[in-house]
């Protein structure tokens, strides 16, 4: 008898191990709401044992909300899915992420994950050159910014409002062929630093301003829709968010947020994003309509970690140099 009950005891145990997740998964993204919605309909169509519910705001509300949360010692997320990998790699640092080391990510680029699996890239977002398709200057280069041609007629989103501008910041001033000399070759050259990508996309598809930074995909669906803008991968490569995903220490239902970001990083996941018009940060799968082939697009070296040590010096001194 006692063989019999260590035995049912152990085919309990191993289908408990091997058992499909269910029950609530709590997910705190900064996705736009659409994109959210699929996201979710789609995993739920998986794991028809998950519900999954979620708030949605932009990522320094999303953060706001969960660092009150901290505060009050009751984080609500099982999961985030957030803009970029600085914010990540602060609740790294605070010690509020859950270690994933197990989840499968032999394809992917190394610099797009955390050594250690605390969080994990889900799309590539680059940010390279717009212009209108009127300019005579036909930019191939960052460099090509600073030629007397585009005086007076660049414009880029500022770090202080857009956390994609933050990066690129960070990014091209580590660069050793840019540096903040290239910022303050842009501020010689009058170019106008404010906002975010929205206001940048419309000065430049308007005729206002006829270059500057943006984020890829809105440059390239406007023009696939017949906005008069080229999209530019500058020769010495993109800056890039990815919109991470990490499961929280706290999480109350771990196993659903391993299975969500399985789910996120499988080939099923990321033509899911490709299908939303983002570039997958998954190299063998297809990018959207509009994109160059993922092997013809060159990703600047980015640090996290630097980054998010130097963010506050990094702004104070964009301010010095652009005023505001």
């Amino acid at each position: 008898m006692r063989t019999l009950l260590i035995a049912a005891a152990a085919t309990v145990a191993a289908t408990a191990a091997f058992a499909e997740p269910s029950g609530t998964l709590m997910l705190y993204t900064s996705q736009p709401n659409a994109d959210a919605q699929q996201t979710i309909d789609a995993f739920e169509a998986k794991y028809p044992g998950v519900d999954v519910e979620f708030f949605r705001d932009g990522t320094t509300k999303v953060m706001a909300k969960l660092e009150s949360e901290f505060v009050a010692g009751n984080p609500q997320p099982d999961v985030l899915l957030i803009a970029d990998t600085v914010t990540m790699e602060g609740l790294e640092q605070a010690d509020r992420l859950l270690a994933y080391a197990e989840a499968d990510v032999s394809a992917y680029d190394p610099q797009l994950m955390d050594d250690e699996g605390h969080y994990f890239s889900t799309k590539l977002i680059t940010t390279g050159i717009v212009y209108n398709t009127a300019a005579e200057l036909k930019p191939t280069s960052y460099k090509d910014l600073l030629k007397p041609e585009a005086k007076g007629k660049i414009a880029i989103p500022s770090p202080l409002t857009s956390g994609a501008a933050t990066i690129t910041m960070a990014t091209i001033t580590g660069d050793p062929s840019l540096g903040w000399d290239y910022y303050e070759g842009l501020a010689d050259q009058d170019t106008l630093a404010q906002g975010g990508n929205g206001g940048v996309y419309k000065a430049v598809a308007g005729g206002e301003k006829l270059y500057g930074f943006l984020v890829d995909f809105l440059a390239i669906r406007s023009r696939e829709e017949g906005a008069p803008v080229e999209f530019v991968f500058p020769e010495e490569g993109v800056s890039f968010v990815t919109e991470p995903v990490a499961i929280l220490k706290t999480a109350k239902n771990p196993e659903a947020a391993k299975a969500f970001v399985d789910f996120l990083l499988s080939p099923e996941g990321q033509e899911l994003a490709a299908s939303q018009g983002y570039l997958p940060a998954h190299p063998d799968v297809a990018p959207p309509a509009g994109f160059p082939a993922r092997s013809q697009i060159k990703l600047m070296s980015f640090d996290p970690a630097k980054a998010l040590a130097n963010d506050t010096a990094d702004k104070v001194r964009f301010q010095d140099i652009f005023g505001g």
